[in-house]
């Protein structure tokens, strides 16, 4: 391999184990691409396929003639081949992705597999390498997918997906594909953000891509990835009930149970994920025994004896202040760090409308076009003009998104809509606080950043005030919130 076409191979391997929703990436492609960086992503990548199909031809053409690559040229080479194959069929993907959605929990078949798993083996791939690689391409696509679904644009929406996607497959994909594309199951995630934010979405991005192999006597996947990802509100069940809910009962085990049920851990499959919604509202008994599940991966139904075993991944969310929790005991250590392989912050309406004020334009089109079907410029213009022009000043969307959808409906309706008062409400005058004589450090500073952040009306500016990082602000914010 000549010297420009190995530079050029080891680009394209950066790209590969580079993540997609990082800047990074994007100068990486329009390097490769010989364009601009502010060229749209279309153009970058025609231009990228059009560039890597002539690399790619001239090297193997040299190799027919009796010229072999040694074996750092050879790796190059393959990983040239798996991009361009890749982008390929990523409209067949993605068209397979709809369809499954549609389809529910039957695997669909593949229509494009064989083209794909053919192609692979004539490039020189043993046939588990090719069914290897066909799976995680569509893993990959499934990824991006439910990922870019969380629209915006704001800088901490962009580190939020590129967060999800290390998660997923970390931050280095060579060495997932080496090591860890079985092994998942053992890296549980926290996902922390106040209510509304979207952290179920966050989660069905997470639960929706896992590896899934490939079928090939049958022509699908082993199992659809709409069946994969099982969710549960632990805040809706009473306490008697939650044990039930998630290990599953026996006929007869309590006063009730009239025929056996299933669990969520009983219904969560080998390649998928059980999310955990409002996992600080459970009691220490059930912590106990959720602890004994991560760690032994065994739990056995109420009233039963027989032991069943958990190959999935566990996602767990809460909006609760879980640093005070822990302070106080009620969420036990070991139950956190055991949960913690990995903890992703959820960023509020609040945080993205201050990184980035055009943020609401795009949320509004997005849940409009969940709404009425389609898509309507015109109304994202007239509701976004309306919300700007009557919305509070400083107004903290306290619902986050979820009450901005609600805000939608009813300017829709019409076109009014009643701003909440519910968090200043809720927070006791710093004064008064300071008066009974029992408010510690921590409440100070945080009933103080409140006063300031209706005043001042962005985190930035209290941190500037305060002496604090941005961070720190907005955990004292929504941890005063919350209670």
């Amino acid at each position: 391999m000549k010297e420009e076409e190995r530079k050029f191979f080891t680009q394209i391997k950066k790209a590969i184990t580079t993540n997609p929703f990082s800047s990074e990436r994007v100068a990486i492609d329009a390097e490769l691409a010989g364009i601009s960086p502010t060229r749209s992503i279309d153009d970058i990548f025609q231009m990228l396929q059009h560039k890597l199909a002539d690399e790619t031809r001239k090297v193997i053409g040299r190799q027919r003639k009796g010229f072999p690559l040694d074996g750092y040229d050879q790796k190059l080479l393959r990983y040239g081949i798996l991009f361009k194959l890749f982008y390929l069929y990523c409209d067949d993907y993605d068209r397979l992705i709809r369809e499954q959605v549609e389809e529910g929990e039957d695997s669909c078949k593949v229509e494009f597999a064989r083209d794909v798993l053919q192609t692979l083996i004539e490039s020189g791939f043993t046939g588990a390498e090719a069914l290897r690689f066909f799976a995680l391409f569509f893993q990959m696509r499934r990824a991006f997918f439910f990922i870019n679904r969380i629209a915006g644009k704001s800088s901490s929406v962009q580190e939020l997906r590129k967060n999800l996607w290390n998660n997923i497959f970390t931050d280095n994909i060579e060495m997932y594909d080496t090591y860890l594309w079985n092994r998942m199951e053992d890296f549980s995630t926290m996902l922390l953000g106040e209510t509304g934010t979207g952290k179920g979405l966050a989660a069905s991005a997470i639960g929706r891509s896992g590896f899934i192999p490939f079928n090939e006597k049958l022509s699908c996947f082993s199992e659809s990835f709409a069946k994969s990802f099982v969710s549960i509100n632990l805040s809706q069940f009473p306490e008697q009930l939650i044990e039930s809910e998630l290990f599953g009962h026996r006929k007869g085990a309590f006063t009730g149970a009239i025929e056996a049920h299933k669990g969520v851990f009983s219904l969560c499959s080998p390649f998928g994920a059980i999310f955990l919604d409002e996992i600080g509202d459970v009691s220490i008994p059930v912590q106990i025994k959720l602890l004994q599940i991560l760690q032994e991966r065994q739990f056995s139904p109420v009233g039963g004896h027989t032991v069943e075993r958990f190959q999935g991944r566990v996602i767990a969310a809460t909006n609760r202040p879980l640093a005070a929790m822990r302070a106080d005991g009620t969420f036990r250590d070991d139950f956190y760090y055991r949960l913690c392989s990995d903890v992703i912050e959820i960023p509020s309406l609040r945080q993205r409308l201050d990184d980035d004020p055009g943020e609401l334009e795009i949320i509004l089109s997005f849940i409009i076009r969940r709404i009425l079907g389609r898509s309507s410029e015109d109304l994202v213009d007239e509701i976004g003009s309306f919300i700007r022009h009557n919305q509070p000043k400083n107004y903290p969307w306290p619902g986050n998104i979820r009450e901005l959808e609600q805000c939608v409906r009813q300017i829709l309706l019409r076109r009014d809509y009643k701003w909440q008062n519910a968090a200043e409400e809720s927070v006791m005058p710093l004064s008064a606080a300071i008066d009974q004589g029992e408010l510690t450090a921590h409440h100070l500073l945080a009933y103080y950043c409140n006063r300031l952040y209706k005043k001042l009306g962005t985190y930035k500016a209290v941190a500037r005030v305060t002496d604090l990082d941005r961070r720190t602000v907005r955990k004292y914010i929504a941890q005063l919130r919350q209670h």
